[in-house]
Protein backbone atom coordinates (compact mmCIF):
# COMPACT_ATOMS: atom_id res chain seq x y z
CA UNK A 1 0.00 0.00 0.00
CA UNK A 2 1.43 3.37 -1.02
CA UNK A 3 1.51 6.31 1.35
CA UNK A 4 -1.28 8.86 1.01
CA UNK A 5 -0.58 12.58 1.25
CA UNK A 6 -3.15 14.84 2.88
CA UNK A 7 -2.80 18.57 3.41
CA UNK A 8 -5.88 19.50 5.45
CA UNK A 9 -7.05 18.59 8.94
CA UNK A 10 -10.41 17.50 7.53
CA UNK A 11 -8.67 15.22 5.05
CA UNK A 12 -6.49 13.74 7.77
CA UNK A 13 -9.48 12.99 10.01
CA UNK A 14 -11.48 11.45 7.17
CA UNK A 15 -8.68 9.25 5.87
CA UNK A 16 -7.56 8.03 9.29
CA UNK A 17 -11.14 6.96 10.07
CA UNK A 18 -11.40 5.23 6.70
CA UNK A 19 -8.16 3.34 7.26
CA UNK A 20 -9.04 2.30 10.80
CA UNK A 21 -12.37 0.95 9.62
CA UNK A 22 -10.83 -0.80 6.62
CA UNK A 23 -8.10 -2.40 8.74
CA UNK A 24 -10.37 -3.11 11.71
CA UNK A 25 -7.63 -1.31 13.61
CA UNK A 26 -7.41 -0.73 17.34
CA UNK A 27 -4.51 1.73 17.46
CA UNK A 28 -3.35 4.91 15.73
CA UNK A 29 0.01 6.66 15.95
CA UNK A 30 1.40 10.09 15.13
CA UNK A 31 5.03 10.77 14.21
CA UNK A 32 5.52 14.58 14.21
CA UNK A 33 8.42 15.82 12.05
CA UNK A 34 9.61 19.01 10.37
CA UNK A 35 10.75 17.11 7.29
CA UNK A 36 14.32 16.84 5.96
CA UNK A 37 14.02 13.26 7.16
CA UNK A 38 16.91 10.89 7.86
CA UNK A 39 17.42 7.44 9.38
CA UNK A 40 16.52 8.76 12.82
CA UNK A 41 13.07 9.67 11.55
CA UNK A 42 12.88 6.35 9.72
CA UNK A 43 13.45 4.58 13.04
CA UNK A 44 10.63 6.59 14.62
CA UNK A 45 8.32 5.65 11.75
CA UNK A 46 9.28 1.96 11.79
CA UNK A 47 8.73 1.76 15.54
CA UNK A 48 5.29 3.30 15.13
CA UNK A 49 4.35 0.99 12.25
CA UNK A 50 5.45 -2.09 14.21
CA UNK A 51 3.16 -1.21 17.11
CA UNK A 52 0.08 0.43 15.55
CA UNK A 53 -2.54 -0.30 12.91
CA UNK A 54 -2.62 3.18 11.37
CA UNK A 55 0.36 5.55 11.37
CA UNK A 56 0.32 9.25 10.48
CA UNK A 57 3.54 11.20 9.99
CA UNK A 58 3.28 14.99 9.94
CA UNK A 59 5.68 17.17 7.94
CA UNK A 60 5.49 20.79 8.98
CA UNK A 61 8.20 23.42 9.41
CA UNK A 62 6.80 25.35 12.35
CA UNK A 63 7.60 29.07 12.15
CA UNK A 64 6.79 29.65 15.84
CA UNK A 65 9.87 27.79 17.06
CA UNK A 66 12.41 29.70 14.94
CA UNK A 67 13.75 32.85 16.53
CA UNK A 68 15.74 33.70 13.41
CA UNK A 69 13.92 34.22 10.09
CA UNK A 70 17.10 33.29 8.22
CA UNK A 71 17.23 29.96 10.06
CA UNK A 72 13.58 29.33 9.17
CA UNK A 73 14.18 30.07 5.49
CA UNK A 74 17.31 27.94 5.49
CA UNK A 75 15.60 24.87 6.93
CA UNK A 76 15.55 22.26 4.13
CA UNK A 77 12.25 21.34 2.50
CA UNK A 78 12.49 17.92 0.86
CA UNK A 79 8.90 16.71 0.60
CA UNK A 80 9.34 14.16 -2.22
CA UNK A 81 12.31 12.50 -0.52
CA UNK A 82 10.49 12.59 2.82
CA UNK A 83 7.44 10.86 1.38
CA UNK A 84 9.64 8.17 -0.19
CA UNK A 85 11.37 7.50 3.13
CA UNK A 86 8.07 7.31 5.03
CA UNK A 87 6.56 5.00 2.43
CA UNK A 88 9.53 2.64 2.76
CA UNK A 89 8.78 2.34 6.48
CA UNK A 90 5.11 1.51 5.87
CA UNK A 91 3.57 4.80 7.05
CA UNK A 92 -0.02 5.10 5.87
CA UNK A 93 -0.70 8.84 5.89
CA UNK A 94 1.57 11.85 5.50
CA UNK A 95 0.07 15.10 6.76
CA UNK A 96 1.83 18.08 5.18
CA UNK A 97 -0.29 21.17 5.90
CA UNK A 98 0.40 24.75 4.92
CA UNK A 99 1.16 27.40 7.53
CA UNK A 100 -2.32 28.82 6.84
CA UNK A 101 -3.91 25.43 7.59
CA UNK A 102 -2.18 25.16 10.97
CA UNK A 103 -2.51 28.87 11.87
CA UNK A 104 -5.59 30.05 9.94
CA UNK A 105 -5.80 33.35 11.84
CA UNK A 106 -2.11 34.08 11.63
CA UNK A 107 0.20 33.56 14.59
CA UNK A 108 -1.93 32.41 17.56
CA UNK A 109 -2.68 34.91 20.29
CA UNK A 110 -2.82 32.12 22.88
CA UNK A 111 0.06 29.66 23.07
CA UNK A 112 1.25 26.84 25.27
CA UNK A 113 3.98 28.09 27.57
CA UNK A 114 6.82 25.80 28.56
CA UNK A 115 7.27 27.40 31.99
CA UNK A 116 10.43 26.99 34.04
CA UNK A 117 11.25 23.66 32.40
CA UNK A 118 11.57 25.40 29.06
CA UNK A 119 13.65 28.36 30.23
CA UNK A 120 16.90 26.47 30.80
CA UNK A 121 19.41 24.77 28.50
CA UNK A 122 17.98 25.04 24.97
CA UNK A 123 15.34 27.46 26.21
CA UNK A 124 17.99 29.81 27.58
CA UNK A 125 19.87 29.81 24.29
CA UNK A 126 16.73 30.00 22.14
CA UNK A 127 14.12 32.10 23.99
CA UNK A 128 10.56 31.25 23.00
CA UNK A 129 11.60 28.11 21.11
CA UNK A 130 9.78 25.66 23.34
CA UNK A 131 6.63 27.76 23.59
CA UNK A 132 6.43 27.59 19.79
CA UNK A 133 7.27 23.89 19.72
CA UNK A 134 4.70 22.93 22.37
CA UNK A 135 2.02 25.03 20.71
CA UNK A 136 2.36 23.19 17.40
CA UNK A 137 2.76 19.79 19.09
CA UNK A 138 -0.48 20.40 20.98
CA UNK A 139 -2.24 21.16 17.70
CA UNK A 140 -0.70 18.15 15.93
CA UNK A 141 -1.68 15.83 18.77
CA UNK A 142 -5.28 17.02 18.34
CA UNK A 143 -5.12 16.63 14.56
CA UNK A 144 -3.71 13.10 14.76
CA UNK A 145 -6.16 11.86 17.39
CA UNK A 146 -8.46 9.05 16.22
CA UNK A 147 -11.70 10.69 15.20
CA UNK A 148 -15.34 9.86 15.61
CA UNK A 149 -16.97 8.03 12.74
CA UNK A 150 -15.71 4.49 13.32
CA UNK A 151 -17.96 1.75 12.04
CA UNK A 152 -20.28 0.40 14.72
CA UNK A 153 -19.08 -2.98 15.91
CA UNK A 154 -15.62 -2.57 14.40
CA UNK A 155 -12.51 -3.58 16.33
CA UNK A 156 -11.57 0.07 16.66
CA UNK A 157 -14.99 1.04 17.87
CA UNK A 158 -14.86 -1.74 20.45
CA UNK A 159 -11.50 -0.58 21.83
CA UNK A 160 -11.28 0.71 25.36
CA UNK A 161 -13.27 3.88 25.75
CA UNK A 162 -14.80 3.47 22.30
CA UNK A 163 -11.71 4.81 20.49
CA UNK A 164 -8.44 3.21 19.39
CA UNK A 165 -5.29 3.48 21.44
CA UNK A 166 -3.40 6.64 20.53
CA UNK A 167 0.39 7.06 20.66
CA UNK A 168 2.85 9.72 19.53
CA UNK A 169 6.53 9.05 18.85
CA UNK A 170 9.42 11.43 19.56
CA UNK A 171 13.17 11.00 19.35
CA UNK A 172 15.21 11.06 22.54
CA UNK A 173 17.87 13.17 20.82
CA UNK A 174 15.69 16.19 21.57
CA UNK A 175 15.66 15.25 25.25
CA UNK A 176 14.37 18.56 26.60
CA UNK A 177 11.57 18.69 24.04
CA UNK A 178 10.58 15.11 24.91
CA UNK A 179 10.50 15.96 28.63
CA UNK A 180 8.38 19.03 27.94
CA UNK A 181 5.92 17.16 25.71
CA UNK A 182 5.48 14.48 28.36
CA UNK A 183 4.89 17.14 31.00
CA UNK A 184 2.39 18.99 28.80
CA UNK A 185 0.47 15.78 28.10
CA UNK A 186 0.38 14.95 31.83
CA UNK A 187 -0.48 18.47 33.00
CA UNK A 188 -3.17 19.09 30.37
CA UNK A 189 -4.61 15.54 30.31
CA UNK A 190 -4.06 14.76 26.65
CA UNK A 191 -5.40 11.24 25.87
CA UNK A 192 -2.18 10.06 24.20
CA UNK A 193 0.79 7.89 25.16
CA UNK A 194 4.13 9.58 24.44
CA UNK A 195 6.77 7.11 23.27
CA UNK A 196 10.44 8.09 23.30
CA UNK A 197 12.68 6.37 20.74
CA UNK A 198 16.45 6.15 21.37
CA UNK A 199 18.81 8.44 19.47
CA UNK A 200 20.06 7.07 16.16
CA UNK A 201 23.75 7.59 15.46
CA UNK A 202 26.05 7.25 12.49
CA UNK A 203 28.68 4.52 12.70
CA UNK A 204 31.20 7.04 14.04
CA UNK A 205 28.85 8.06 16.86
CA UNK A 206 27.52 11.38 15.57
CA UNK A 207 23.83 11.80 16.41
CA UNK A 208 21.78 12.04 13.23
CA UNK A 209 20.33 15.50 12.63
CA UNK A 210 18.87 17.42 9.72
CA UNK A 211 21.50 20.07 10.46
CA UNK A 212 24.41 17.69 9.83
CA UNK A 213 24.11 18.35 6.10
CA UNK A 214 25.41 21.88 6.69
CA UNK A 215 28.71 20.64 8.17
CA UNK A 216 31.86 20.59 6.08
CA UNK A 217 33.96 17.41 6.22
CA UNK A 218 36.34 19.08 8.67
CA UNK A 219 33.48 20.32 10.84
CA UNK A 220 31.83 16.92 10.85
CA UNK A 221 35.04 15.33 12.13
CA UNK A 222 35.26 17.99 14.82
CA UNK A 223 31.62 17.36 15.84
CA UNK A 224 32.50 13.81 16.90
CA UNK A 225 33.97 15.23 20.10
CA UNK A 226 30.41 15.77 21.38
CA UNK A 227 29.49 12.09 21.30
CA UNK A 228 32.94 11.08 22.54
CA UNK A 229 32.55 13.25 25.63
CA UNK A 230 29.09 11.79 26.27
CA UNK A 231 30.38 8.24 25.85
CA UNK A 232 33.12 9.00 28.34
CA UNK A 233 30.51 9.94 30.94
CA UNK A 234 28.42 6.88 30.06
CA UNK A 235 31.39 4.56 30.59
CA UNK A 236 32.16 6.11 33.97
CA UNK A 237 28.50 5.96 35.05
CA UNK A 238 28.21 2.30 34.04
CA UNK A 239 31.34 1.57 36.10
CA UNK A 240 29.93 3.61 39.03
CA UNK A 241 32.98 5.86 38.93
CA UNK A 242 33.05 9.62 39.51
CA UNK A 243 31.97 11.26 36.26
CA UNK A 244 34.82 13.78 36.32
CA UNK A 245 32.93 16.32 34.24
CA UNK A 246 35.92 18.61 34.12
CA UNK A 247 37.98 16.17 32.07
CA UNK A 248 35.07 15.55 29.69
CA UNK A 249 34.64 19.30 29.36
CA UNK A 250 38.34 19.70 28.61
CA UNK A 251 38.02 17.11 25.84
CA UNK A 252 35.31 19.19 24.12
CA UNK A 253 37.19 22.45 24.60
CA UNK A 254 40.31 20.94 23.05
CA UNK A 255 38.59 20.97 19.66
CA UNK A 256 39.10 24.46 18.14
CA UNK A 257 36.15 24.24 15.72
CA UNK A 258 33.71 23.58 18.56
CA UNK A 259 32.23 26.43 20.60
CA UNK A 260 30.49 24.95 23.64
CA UNK A 261 27.14 26.33 24.82
CA UNK A 262 26.42 23.98 27.73
CA UNK A 263 27.49 20.57 29.03
CA UNK A 264 26.11 19.13 32.29
CA UNK A 265 24.42 16.16 33.93
CA UNK A 266 20.81 16.69 34.99
CA UNK A 267 17.85 14.89 36.50
CA UNK A 268 16.02 13.25 33.55
CA UNK A 269 12.62 14.49 34.76
CA UNK A 270 13.23 17.96 36.13
CA UNK A 271 16.33 18.80 34.02
CA UNK A 272 17.88 20.32 37.13
CA UNK A 273 21.66 19.81 37.45
CA UNK A 274 22.58 16.93 39.70
CA UNK A 275 24.24 18.44 42.74
CA UNK A 276 25.90 15.25 43.94
CA UNK A 277 27.18 11.86 42.79
CA UNK A 278 28.73 13.45 39.72
CA UNK A 279 32.13 14.99 40.01
CA UNK A 280 34.12 13.35 42.77
CA UNK A 281 31.98 10.55 44.21
CA UNK A 282 30.95 7.24 42.57
CA UNK A 283 27.92 7.84 40.34
CA UNK A 284 24.67 6.18 41.43
CA UNK A 285 21.09 6.50 40.31
CA UNK A 286 20.01 8.06 37.04
CA UNK A 287 21.13 11.09 35.09
CA UNK A 288 21.01 12.66 31.68
CA UNK A 289 24.10 14.23 30.16
CA UNK A 290 23.20 17.22 27.95
CA UNK A 291 25.47 19.00 25.50
CA UNK A 292 25.06 21.77 22.93
CA UNK A 293 27.67 23.49 20.84
CA UNK A 294 28.30 25.31 17.60
CA UNK A 295 30.52 23.45 15.19
CA UNK A 296 31.54 26.07 12.71
CA UNK A 297 28.25 27.86 11.98
CA UNK A 298 26.04 24.85 12.82
CA UNK A 299 24.46 24.42 16.25
CA UNK A 300 24.19 20.79 17.38
CA UNK A 301 22.67 19.16 20.44
CA UNK A 302 23.13 15.68 21.88
CA UNK A 303 22.52 13.79 25.10
CA UNK A 304 23.18 10.50 26.82
CA UNK A 305 21.06 8.72 29.46
CA UNK A 306 23.21 7.55 32.37
CA UNK A 307 22.27 4.37 34.27
CA UNK A 308 18.72 4.58 32.89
Amino acid sequence: MSIQLVTTVAGLKAESVRLLNAKQGTSQALVPTMGALHEGHATLARTAVENNDVVVASIFVNPLQFGDAVDLDRYPRTLDADLALLEEQGVHLAFAPSVEEVYPGGEPLVRVTSGRLGEKWEGASRPGHFDGALTVVAKLLHYGMPAAGLTAGSAAGAAAGGLPAYRAYFGQKDAQQLALVRQMVADLNFPVEIVGVPTVRAEDGLALSSRNRFLSDEERDAALVLSRALRLLEERANAHEPLDLDSALALVESQPLVSLDYFDVVDPRTLEPLAENCRETPFRGEGLALIAAKVGPVRLIDNMPLNS
